[in-house]
């Protein structure tokens, strides 16, 4: 599973939070641990700074906005409150486990 975020999931004082950050956060909540891929520059407005992440999420969804999910069976879903509706129906049911623990023996 891939989340695609423009900076990083932090949260801002954007009223409603900022999408990025919501979308990441109700993954969380629903169980999973999603790669995170920051694309960096700017995808919505007048002015856009079209990085090669960006190029990469308007070939998976037709525009470069960004959060958008790749789920594990490949689905691309764009928006983060339609991220979060996925999340909230979609909800784990094994525990997510880190690279890290999964190495371990």
């Amino acid at each position: 599973m891939k989340l695609y975020v423009c900076w990083g999931t932090f949260q801002t004082p954007r009223p409603g939070g900022h999408p990025c950050h919501n979308a990441h956060q109700a993954l969380i909540d629903a169980g999973y641990e999603p790669e995170v891929i920051r694309v960096h520059g700017l995808g919505i407005g007048p002015l856009k700074w079209i990085t090669e992440g960006r190029r990469e999420v308007k070939e998976l969804t037709g525009q470069p906005a960004v959060p958008v999910l790749v789920t594990d069976d490949g689905e691309a879903i764009h928006d983060s409150k339609r991220i979060a509706d996925w999340a909230e129906s979609h909800p784990r049911t094994t525990p997510a486990t880190s690279s890290a623990s999964a190495a371990s023996p």
